[in-house]
């Protein structure tokens, strides 16, 4: 069964169609990612879903009781509804210590005092944070706040945790950390889980499923692995994965000798044929999917070495070939020198192809 749907859900801010006609099921214990760009209308969904938004129509159940119908004019409002939350700002009270922090949940649900400190430390020995119980928070790290914050969430036990970016104010290193912190949380816990983030290093990390968000509207959702080998639009396959997707625009042609993909001095075989004889098509490869060779081969693309950028454990080398530059990731020291003649070798059976005109996926399906 679903523990959150969200069926026909809209919500405008004035004339700005923040989220549109949105459905979406999360089911009971999963931890679903909403990612995109900046105003795409993730926070917008997790707020609606916590109650502190309030959708314009549509209808959102929780664990199959409805928490907001527009229709039949109900609204649950965000204490009712069973929730935990952690936003972007730790939003922890400065003049209170950790342990009165982490209290304040229970204090307001008229827990009793004894059974509030055992819970509280309980959670404080989870998180790693017994020994700071009686610090203040500005006597702590970020990641120590963050920690905190995810303590407070964490304390009243709630069937579902909303998390915003919480992430987004730490460094490299700690946010590392708590990537690891929060899947751990959510493996015991086994709570239902949505985040929010325009990380898709986070994302594709921690998520069972993955949403991803564009201008209010739902593109796609799906599996990290799934959304990354295939995503359903040029939308989704130019967002997620860095360096970017290599995209080349072309034709997928039926010849006597078979089908093939030509897009100018390139013309690789495929494996899926066309009815009417050529179809228009923009094929995606993977920086990882593109071979670099000092021999031509079979269908060996040519182009020159643009640029090497190291980039730690691996190398990201661009390649220039038909007025575009090819992005290529290379696990291993490169001994290429800029301006050199290179060929290209794709992996086929990693190229995707989309429909060039509708932008969506059209193989592998």
């Amino acid at each position: 069964m679903a523990w959150i749907e969200l069926e026909g859900v809209t919500k405008r801010f004035g004339s700005v169609v923040a989220v549109n006609d949105l459905n979406l099921q999360v089911e009971e214990g999963a931890f679903l990612t909403l990612l995109g760009p900046s105003g795409c209308g993730k926070t917008t969904v997790l707020r609606m879903i916590a109650g502190l938004e309030i959708p314009d129509q549509g209808e959102i159940r929780i664990g199959g009781k409805k928490v907001f119908s527009s229709r039949e004019g109900l609204f649950v409002p965000p204490g009712k509804r069973g929730v935990g939350l952690v936003f972007q700002s730790y939003a922890l009270w400065p003049h209170m210590t950790v342990f009165e922090n982490v209290a304040f949940g229970l204090q307001i649900q008229k827990v009793r005092g004894a059974t509030i400190r055992e819970r509280v430390m309980t959670v404080l020995r989870y998180m790693h944070l017994e020994e700071m119980a009686q610090r203040y928070p500005q006597e702590m790290s970020g990641g120590q706040q963050q920690r905190v914050a995810l303590a407070r969430m964490l304390v009243t036990s709630p069937a579902i945790l909303l998390m915003d970016e919480p992430l987004s104010n730490l460094d490299a290193k700690l946010r590392m950390e708590m990537r690891a912190e929060i899947k751990r949380i959510h493996r015991e816990s086994k709570a239902t889980t949505v985040y929010v983030t325009h990380d898709q290093t986070e994302a594709l990390t921690l998520s069972t499923w993955v949403a991803v968000m564009d201008k209010g509207i739902l593109q796609q959702v799906d599996p990290p692995q799934k959304v990354y080998k295939r995503p359903a639009n040029l939308f989704v396959a130019d967002f997620i994965g860095s360096p970017t997707i290599n995209f080349m625009t072309g034709e997928i042609v039926q010849r006597e000798e078979g089908a093939f993909f030509e897009a100018g001095a390139l013309r690789l075989p495929v494996t899926f044929k066309v009815k009417d004889g050529s179809k228009g098509v923009t094929a995606a490869v993977r920086p990882e999917a593109i071979r670099i060779s000092r021999t031509k081969g079979e269908h060996g693309f040519e182009g020159e070495i643009y640029s090497v950028l190291p980039a730690g454990a691996e190398w990201i080398i661009q390649v220039k070939g038909e007025g575009k530059i090819f992005n290529i990731r290379e696990v291993s020291e490169p001994s290429f020198e800029i301006g050199e003649k290179v060929y290209l070798h794709f992996l086929r059976d990693q190229i995707i192809f989309y429909d060039r005109e509708r932008g969506n996926l059209i193989y592998p399906i």
